[in-house]
Order: C-alpha cells, then structure tokens, then sequence
C-alpha cells in the first residue's frame, strides 16, 4: 500500500542548504532484508503506519525512495569533539538521510539509519550495525520516550542477514539496519565542521535553515539559534537527569541542535543516584558519568558559540551561554517533580524539595525505579523509615498532577537495568524468540500511559 494520502506530507528541506552539508551515497545491498520490529504508533504521525511489512521492507531495508521526499541518501557532513579532543575526519559513517516529512504537528522529521553501509565517513569501519546494537537502541528511545526525554524514535530494525566481527561483544554476530525517526540530524558538530573551514556563507546558510525548519523562525540571527539551543540542551540535561538515564557519550557531534536525544551507543540507566555512575567501559575518568550530564551538555554549547562567531560578535554569544545553569535548576525542578507525579508550588519550595529529595537518594542509594513508582502522586510508603522524614515533610505539602488509578501502578516499577537488557537479547541470540522484546516494549509503553 502506498503511504496514507491524508497524513503522509514529504519535504525535501534539506536540499535547499545544496552540496555543502551533505554526500549523496547508496545504501549496502544486504543478503536479507528480515523485519523484526516497525514502530506503528510512529509510523502512524507520518503517515507510514499503512505499508504492508512487504513495503515497509523495501522502504526501510532496500531504501526504495518514498514518494515526493529525497531522490537519494545523503550522509552528513560535521567534526566534533570526542571526549574533549577535536576530529575534523568524522561524519555519516555508517548512515545517512534518506527522507524528511511533516508529522501531525507539521514538525519537520527527518528518516535516518544506522547500519545502512560504508560512507565516506566511514574511515577503517564496516558501515554495519550489530543486531544487539539495534535491540538495545530500541529500548532505550522506548524508555526514554516514556520517561518524557526529547528523543529520537526508533522507527524499524531489519535483520540483514551479515555476519560482523566486533571486539566487545561475542563474534561472530548478526547484523541490522535501524531507521531512526528525529527532529532533524543537525549537530552541533555540523556547525564546527563549518568555523573549522571558515565557511561563512555555509554557516549563515545553515542558522536560516535550523531556524526556520527546526524551530519554525523567520531568522537569521545566529544569537537567536544559540538562545534556543541553550534552553532545549538545558530542558534534555534535566530530564536526563530525572529519568535516571546515562548516555555514555556526550560529544558534540551527538548532540542535536533541537535539543533531542539520540544515537544510543553504550547507554545505562543508573540503578540509583549516583552521580559517579558511567555507561561507557571506555569513559576512564568519568566524564559522562550520570552526575556530570548537565555540564558536558553546557560544554558541548559551548563549542556552538564558539563556533558562531564567525558569523556573531563573541560578548553577546558569552551572556547568551551563561544564562545555561540559570535555566537548567528551574528544568531539573520540574523534570523530577512530573516524575514524582506532583504539582509545582513555586521556585523556592519546588527546589528545596529537590535538594531534599537529593540528599535522602544519596544517602540512601535506594533503586531509582523502585522509588519513583512508590512515591508517584506525592505518598512516600512508611517503609522507608526516619531517615527520609524531611523529605516526606517537604513532600506533604504537595498536591498530586494524577491519580493512580492507571493498571501500571498495581504491579510492580518497570526499570531497564543492563541485567534486563542482556535477559532480553539473549533468547534472540540463542532461539531467535524475540517475546520478551516485544513484552517489554508493551510494558514500557503501558508505564508511559500511566506517567502521561
């Protein structure tokens, strides 16, 4: 079936910016095409939800061009900082864009992949994505998506029928190509790559076409970008946060000017409230780890200015990017206090509740999931003892935003603990039975019906 004539809207936004942003290629002719998970509910916002698995195999798997969208592929162009350290020599190297649309919104979305083949970005890798690669960043946009984090979606993962050889996992293993749905592929490296080559026509190009396509601006201002950028990466920072969620590697080249989370690598979900607490086995110092978030996400803005003075003088750019911690305590506020299931009463109260609540997790190191389903709607259980009464004080005076009525909150906290993780890949490995997937896909989503 063709896609659904009242919803499906193609764009080609990303044409207008020419040959300066991005590399025409083609996608790997895989030895199968096998679908093992299509995102209906996301399908459904763009008008994709009625292709047949026939359709959506060919769209998604072989990258047969949807109508009225982008003739071919195209693989971004950006350097970054990784882990601090400049590389000018990174890019699209195992994915690319492939279409944009309008969602039910009217916000432009962009169709990319991961595991779609070699790019000239690719350096010495295969291009490939590992199966488990893929399972993994489903759950995590799942969970993310429940838990209220801007995030990307995971659209299809097809198994493609290759055998790769990986150093940090068992080898040989299957093989994926995933199709993400994001608001835009714009990073902050891809302004980088632009300062780096003093590329000022490019760079005006490319502050017109994030305002105008991604924040729906008739602009030019390069402080205006950096204003908006600020506000969404302090909103991402602080929902990080609350959702107990670890991404493992905040380089500049992964983070998105919408402020929207995405390309999921060695992510974790913190077990309790430690800010020491890391993804990456590779992350020595600790520079990603879960309490040190907030700042690398400043960092990488940082980087943003930096890069817009080609275009903008350095004084306002400094006083827009300080105005980043001041926005960032009101977001951490609110983030944790949807995840208590409780409504604001003002700055003061609503921040000295955090700060309590802070200290009693610290102190207490109690399992973050546990916790958040035995508090939603402002009760905290007896069970927890004296050591938590100044919180349970704060707490007391705070009115519920929901009820707990919703089936969820008869069971029991649903969490993603690496332990869950590696239990739901490994019948995939070892019997191709893939229902513990699919289970806790529909767990994930019930939890975020009832949190909604």
């Amino acid at each position: 079936m063709p896609p659904s004539p009242q919803a499906y809207r193609p764009a080609t936004a990303l044409l207008d910016l020419g040959p300066t942003l991005a590399d025409p290629v083609a996608a790997a002719d895989f030895p199968a095409t096998r679908l093992r998970f299509r995102n209906d509910r996301a399908a459904g916002e763009i008008g994709l939800d009625t292709l047949g698995d026939d359709e959506w195999t060919e769209a998604f798997g072989r990258f047969v061009p949807l109508p009225g969208t982008l003739p071919q592929p195209l693989a971004l162009r950006y350097h970054g900082h990784q882990f601090r350290q400049y590389n000018p020599e990174i890019g699209d190297g195992r994915g690319f864009t492939f279409a944009q649309v309008r969602d039910a919104d009217g916000r432009l979305m962009d169709l990319g992949t991961k595991g779609s083949g070699t790019t000239p970005y690719s350096r010495f890798g295969d291009g490939r994505l590992t199966l488990k690669g893929g399972v993994r960043e489903i759950l995590a946009t799942e969970m993310l998506e429940a838990l209220n984090v801007p995030t990307s979606r995971t659209l299809s993962l097809i198994e493609t029928g290759e055998q790769l050889m990986r150093g940090d996992e068992p080898s040989p293993t299957r093989s994926a190509v995933l199709v993400r749905l994001s608001h835009g592929h714009i990073r902050i490296g891809s302004f980088q790559r632009l300062a780096y080559h003093q590329d000022e026509a490019g760079m005006r190009a490319l502050v017109r076409y994030v305002l105008a396509n991604l924040y729906d601006e008739d602009s030019d201002d390069p402080l205006r970008l950096l204003d908006l950028v600020v506000g969404r990466t302090a909103t991402l920072a602080a929902r990080y946060m609350a959702a107990g969620f670890v991404h493992g590697v905040l380089n500049s080249d992964n983070i998105n000017v919408t402020g929207e989370s995405f390309d999921y690598g060695p992510w974790r979900f913190a077990p309790s409230w430690d800010p020491a607490f890391t993804a990456a086995y590779f992350d020595h110092a600790g520079l990603y780890a879960f309490g040190r978030q907030p700042e690398a996400i400043h960092w990488d803005v940082m980087q943003l200015a930096a890069s817009l003075r080609l275009i903008a003088e350095s004084d306002p750019l400094i006083a827009t990017l300080e105005t980043f911690g001041p926005r960032y305590q009101p977001e951490i506020a609110a983030a944790l206090l949807w995840r208590l299931g409780v409504l604001p009463r003002g700055d003061e109260a609503d921040r000295a509740l955090v700060q309590t609540m802070e200290r009693a997790l610290r102190s207490a190191a109690v399992p973050l999931d546990r916790f958040f389903f035995d508090v939603f709607g402002g009760t905290l259980p007896d069970g927890y003892g004296d050591d938590w009464q100044p919180f349970r004080d704060a707490l007391a005076a705070y009115a519920p935003r929901k009820d707990c009525s919703h089936a969820y909150w008869q069971g029991d906290p649903c969490s993603m603990l690496i332990d869950e993780v590696e239990a739901i890949w490994a019948p995939i490995a070892e019997a191709d039975d893939w229902s513990a997937l699919n289970a806790k896909v529909a767990a994930i989503r019930q939890m975020g019906e009832a949190l909604a």
